[in-house]
């Protein structure tokens, strides 16, 4: 194997700032192949998602098929299911592969709407429980484990229950938790850990801009390049927040709304190496 594959389950968001087209430049901006199944079509842009069409199981079964068979997989990232149904099929594909999986728990865009409703989410268990790592915010960890999340305590003591519930490692995203460090805003995520060993904390300064959109896919879909390539799962989180925040202080500030971030890292690499011949 000469580069990480790594296999996307998303939906597809029009306005290119998150979901499939945000892990495609996140996979192939950190050395990895990017290949797709396709869960569910979205009409956004940074103001909203308008519409979502979800893609037939079937389909995105036979997606999975295709490229499984044919290119092989070293790492697995889920994003948007689509449908209560899909994500069943996906539990009991899924772990076939026998590689990592980082699960992101997408239930509501960054403007609010709804991408998973009642009977997706209460799938999500059997997808927690087969992956290497899951990644909810705080408003997703507070539907996973039915407690108030508002604060770094809460942030912790519910990442801490999600883990012990599904066995597996749980990065609680603590961007929408205040946090302080030495007088500064911090995002703290936590990693816990199923057997209740004390949370790893990832502090950074907080990056303040609208242009903030896939910020959650990308980190995803950056660990999971990680993992596909080797690295221990706090170095695969380190590197893909450190990206993360690149990304963030790159955004080209496009669109009215939360806009997309600049996963280019405002680089045009092709025209830089035709430049030096």
């Amino acid at each position: 194997m000469t580069i990480p594959r790594i296999l996307i389950v998303a939906g597809s968001d029009s306005g290119g700032g998150a979901g499939i087209q945000a892990d495609i430049k996140t996979v192939t901006m950190l050395g990895g192949h990017a290949m797709t199944a396709i869960t569910a079509i979205t009409a956004q842009n940074s103001l909203g998602v308008t519409a979502v069409h979800p893609v037939p199981t079937a389909i995105v079964l036979a997606q999975i098929d295709a490229v499984a068979g044919d290119f092989g997989v070293d790492a697995v990232k889920i994003g948007m299911i689509g449908s209560a149904d899909t994500a069943a099929v996906l539990a009991d594909r899924l772990p076939q592969l026998g590689v990592p999986i980082v699960f992101d728990p997408v239930m509501v865009a960054t403007s609010g709407a709804v991408l998973a409703d009642e009977a997706t989410v209460a799938a999500f268990g059997r997808l927690a429980a087969a992956a290497a790592l899951t990644t909810p915010n705080a408003p997703e960890l507070a539907v996973l484990t039915g407690r108030a999340v508002e604060d770094g305590d809460a942030l912790a003591a519910a990442a801490a229950q999600l883990a012990q519930a599904s066995g597996r490692p749980v990065l609680a995203k603590g961007g929408h938790v205040a946090a302080e460090m030495g007088g500064v805003a911090v995002v703290r995520d936590l990693l816990a850990m199923p057997d209740g060993a004390p949370a790893r904390s990832f502090s950074a300064s907080r990056i303040d801009t609208r242009h903030a959109h896939g910020t959650g896919c990308t980190l995803a879909s950056g660990i999971a390049t990680g993992l596909a390539a080797g690295l221990a799962l706090d170095v695969a989180i380190d590197r893909a927040r450190a990206y993360v925040r690149a990304a963030l202080k790159h955004a080209p500030g496009l669109g009215a709304g939360s806009g997309p971030m600049g996963h280019a890292l405002g680089l045009a690499p092709f025209d830089e190496l035709r430049a030096r011949g």
